[in-house]
């Protein structure tokens, strides 16, 4: 199949990540055994997920390799206004229109088009497929396929992740983590105030913290002026409590981010809310209610991504896409994971991110052109 119709194929499977992607994936496994290629498969907890691997090897045996990575996941399509249907790819005026086509089911579409051509390659070294799922809530999947990695001692040299980038090589990206708060107070009637203990007014001192700290990085740093938000954000994007209006909250919940230049530690900014909350949130709680409790769940997080220059992947990708600029951007990726366990990583793949995970979401037919022809490249390098 040409990269089109595996593009209308892919994007014809709902994959929100509410939903399960096992249908796309067993596909995509079932193709690939078609062709003489064997895929394993890491699966969730609950086996209703699943990421995918495959390795089209090289000649003679020889290791290393580069990986080909994207997730199969998106984001829903609730509330948007859509002209088309968004699970059924339309082609208008060299846009091809589809929930993920742009984010990122483009480049995973690209890549399996190659497929057979890097197979009939005279490449020594491997070509690796890693398809995720759940990256789109904060890169929950990709952890177990990489822990499968390790423990198969399959050790990749190098690794692309196709997120939409123009096909321009993206060298750094912040990193994202992601909390879930939950204030427990005490109930009471709201014209016997000092009987009660106010959840949602302790989680609004908490939230007004946080938002103290985003300050201090927007005014302080440390900066890096290469992305187009060049400090450490903080903000809470989600918040309920209450049960009725002349009721003192019980309980109130909410949840906050970071997104955290690489080189400063996610730890030591958790840190520093742990610290307000021990120190002087809870003594003023519990003086008006021992029961008092602030519990603060870690949800998922995706670490940043900063490639080394000299990596031999950052080169070849430069020299192939003929891009020596440096560029870098807020958004998250699974890149930072890869170069966690030791694979050197960049971020480059067709479309781009103004179009994603908006009502009609498109990639252009030209990026994917562009795309089919680095890839061939890149396998041809090999």
């Amino acid at each position: 199949m040409n990269a089109r119709t595996w593009l209308e194929t892919l994007v014809g499977f709902d994959t929100t990540s509410r939903n399960s992607n096992l249908a796309l994936i067993e596909t995509v496994r079932d193709w690939l055994k078609g062709q003489g290629v064997d895929a394993w498969l890491s699966h969730n907890p609950e086996r209703t997920k699943a990421n995918l691997f495959a390795t089209l090897p090289g000649q003679d045996g020889e290791q290393g390799g580069i990986v080909l990575s994207g997730h199969t996941d998106v984001v829903p399509v609730d509330g948007q206004d859509w002209s088309t249907d968004p699970f059924k790819l339309v082609e208008k005026d060299g846009l091809l229109y589809g929930r993920g086509a742009c984010d990122m089911k483009g480049f995973i579409a690209g890549s399996l088009a190659l497929v057979p051509e890097f197979l009939a390659m005279p490449r020594k070294k491997p070509i690796h497929l890693a398809f995720s799922y759940d990256e789109e809530v904060g890169c929950a999947g990709a952890p177990y396929m990489l822990a499968d990695l390790l423990e198969r001692g399959v050790r990749p040299e190098g690794c692309v992740v196709g997120e939409p980038t123009g096909m321009q090589v993206v060298v750094a990206h912040k990193g994202i983590n992601l909390f879930r708060c939950k204030v427990h107070g005490k109930a009471a009637h709201s014209s016997l105030t000092p009987r009660g203990c106010n959840a949602i007014e302790y989680a609004a001192r908490l939230i007004c913290r946080i938002r103290d700290l985003a300050d201090s990085f927007k005014a302080n740093g440390p900066y890096d002026q290469f992305y187009d938000v060049p400090f450490s954000t903080m903000t809470t994007n989600q918040i309920r409590g209450g049960i009725a209006v002349n009721t003192i909250p019980e309980l109130c919940e909410f949840t906050y981010e970071f997104r955290n230049l690489p080189g400063m530690q996610p730890d030591q900014i958790q840190a520093e809310v742990e610290k307000y909350v021990r120190d002087e949130l809870l003594p003023r709680m519990r003086a008006e209610f021992d029961g008092a409790t602030i519990e603060i769940e870690t949800g998922a997080a995706a670490p940043a991504l900063e490639a080394s220059e000299e990596a031999a992947i950052t080169q070849l990708v430069r020299a192939l896409t003929e891009d020596r600029s440096t560029r870098k951007v807020a958004y998250g990726t699974e890149a930072g994971l890869f170069q966690g366990i030791g694979i050197p990583t960049v971020v480059c793949g067709p479309g781009h991110i103004e179009q994603a995970h908006k009502p009609d979401e498109f990639v252009a037919m030209d990026q994917m052109a562009s795309c089919e022809t680095f890839l061939r490249r890149l396998g041809q390098s090999l």
